[in-house]
């Protein structure tokens, strides 16, 4: 298999392809970032849970994404801002709202990585990783 450059968009192209063909889960090589990206997705209401599974020297995040009563997405959009060829970082005064407050940004920041409203609450800017809507 060959390496992945960029892992945070493989997970979230991950997410969006499984979401668009209606699964209930999908299955990702496990790392510490994409573990917490999950664990912001699941607080923020994106995705119902994720679960770590211990198969293989890495290791695999279960995602179980989420549905509305009548099977309609509750992602509806999910894009990778900052990615290795352009990086792109942001002041704790300039943290960029998605569809004026109804989506989330994910930020890496000096605290870890953290959704744009908490960013904003503790005073810290970063790296902008992702927008969903």
């Amino acid at each position: 298999m060959a390496a992945i450059t960029d892992p945070v968009a493989d997970l979230l192209t991950r997410i969006r392809n499984a979401n668009t063909a209606n699964h209930k889960t999908v299955d990702v090589p496990a790392s510490r970032v994409k573990a917490a990206i999950a664990q912001i997705l699941t607080d923020e209401g994106f995705i119902e849970r994720f679960e770590r599974l211990t198969e293989g020297p890495q290791g695999t995040i279960r995602v179980h994404l989420k549905y509305g009563p009548e099977k309609e997405k509750v992602i509806t959009g999910l894009r990778r801002i900052s990615r290795p060829g352009l990086r792109v970082y942001t002041g704790k005064t300039e943290i960029p709202r998605v569809l004026g407050g109804l989506g989330l940004v994910i930020m890496s920041t000096p605290q870890g990585i953290m959704s744009g409203k908490r960013a904003k609450k503790l005073g810290v800017g970063g790296e902008v990783l992702a927008y969903v809507w």
